[in-house]
């Protein structure tokens, strides 16, 4: 019995020592990988950085002399690299960056502009005088946002700390299906949506992904899909939000007059029929077409609607701008225009007390009020993509209601 607890012994102290021997062994054969640092796709590990900004009346020969580089080579990359980019564009307050030896002397190697917070300019000021345009990594994220209306929608995503673009992007998203001039108190808006950064510094906001917006009582989905090579949004039940025509002709207005068979004049001072709907809005803002058409009618409306612009949209509808401060270029009679395109821009042409748009539309020649005039939805999910269109739709359907 103790030959065996002895034999024991033996082998659990070889197996001890061998363990050890093992995890000695790789200790000593342990390899330290060191990953290199780049900038600018420059490995910069054995060079020194000097980031600044560029001040006002800065010139690219007021930096690159400070940085000892000689003018002869300055002139050089200044007339032969215009085709990279003309160095007459560099703006005040944008990055740039020195990148030079490590030592005492320091000495400019390279020398980075950074065009805007994504994309660059790499000069190269020793050997071979080039440059070369070059893009920084994009990181995409996915954020979300709600809210409920106050005032404006614009304000409540203020509120919430989001990118105010949003507002324009849900407007447009929306521009077929909800009239964002009659936004109630208590409307609600959600939003999952992408958010583009570089080097951890947001720089602009990416795709609305989905959206849900609380308004006259319903709720009102959005979702972003791609079929057929290209992307629209879609309703739940997998209907375009895109319309016929667009809800108003321009953005972020009010509607100062309403649709009326007997309107005060604020002009004339007398009552008269006003068959349109007038948003106010500075002076200048852009006026967009509402839907496909060819432009019939171009000129001065010498009853009171000042310039004007008049489009058929087929044989059942045209639209009617009046009292802009000017026109698009280009816009002439008999002109195919497509949806959103830019017409000309808010005034007080004609009859008016200040800058506004008068917005007329009509159906088979009649005059009829703009804000009831439904229009019918235009691509469906093709069926091919209706699986994979629910799919979609679940999911954000479970990630909105997520959403606080």
């Amino acid at each position: 019995m103790q030959k065996i607890n002895l034999l024991y012994f033996i082998i659990v102290l070889s197996l001890f020592s061998c363990s050890n021997s093992v995890e000695n062994a790789t200790k000593t054969n342990e390899v330290i990988i060191n990953i290199p640092e780049f900038a600018y796709g420059i490995n910069i590990d054995s060079l020194n950085i000097i980031k600044d900004r560029v001040k006002k009346n800065e010139f690219l020969a007021d930096i690159l002399l400070r940085h000892g580089v000689d003018y002869q080579v300055i002139d050089y990359i200044a007339r032969y690299t215009r085709d990279t980019f003309d160095v007459r564009k560099i703006r005040t307050g944008n990055k740039y960056s020195i990148i030079c030896t490590n030592d005492s002397s320091e000495k400019a190697l390279y020398f980075a502009y950074e065009i805007s917070a994504s994309t660059f300019v790499l000069y190269h000021l020793t050997d071979s005088l080039y440059a070369k345009r070059g893009a920084k990594e994009i990181n995409i994220i996915t954020d979300s946002t709600s809210g409920v209306i106050q005032s404006s929608l614009w304000n409540a995503l203020v509120e919430k700390n989001a990118d105010p673009n949003l507002a324009n992007d849900l407007s447009e998203i929306y521009a077929w299906t909800i009239d964002f001039f009659g936004l109630q108190k208590g409307d609600k808006d959600k939003a999952i949506f992408e958010q583009y950064y570089v080097e951890e510094q947001y720089i602009r906001l990416g795709k609305v992904q989905a959206a849900k917006f609380y308004h006259g009582g319903k709720n009102r989905y959005a979702f972003y899909f791609e079929q057929n090579g290209s992307g629209d949004y879609f309703d739940e039940e997998g209907n375009s939000l895109q319309r016929t025509f667009l809800k108003a002709p321009l953005r972020f207005s009010r509607i100062s007059s309403g649709f009326s068979n007997s309107r005060m004049h604020p002009v004339l001072k007398i009552r008269r029929p006003h068959h349109g709907i007038d948003y106010a809005a500075p002076s200048g803002t852009p006026v967009y077409t509402v839907g496909d058409g060819v432009i019939i009618k171009k000129g001065y409306q010498k009853r009171g609607g000042g310039n004007y612009v008049k489009v058929k949209h087929n044989g059942t509808y045209s639209t009617t701008y009046m009292h802009l401060k000017g026109y698009a270029k280009g816009i002439k009679v008999g002109r195919h225009v497509k949806q959103g395109d830019l017409l000309g821009y808010v005034g007080s042409t004609g009859l008016a007390t200040g800058p506004h748009l008068d917005f007329r539309f009509y159906r088979n020649g009649k005059a009829v009020n703009p804000l009831k005039v439904e229009s019918p939805p235009s691509k469906p999910i093709d069926p091919a993509y209706q699986i994979a269109f629910d799919s979609v739709v679940s999911s954000y359907l479970f990630l909105l209601d997520s959403v606080q």
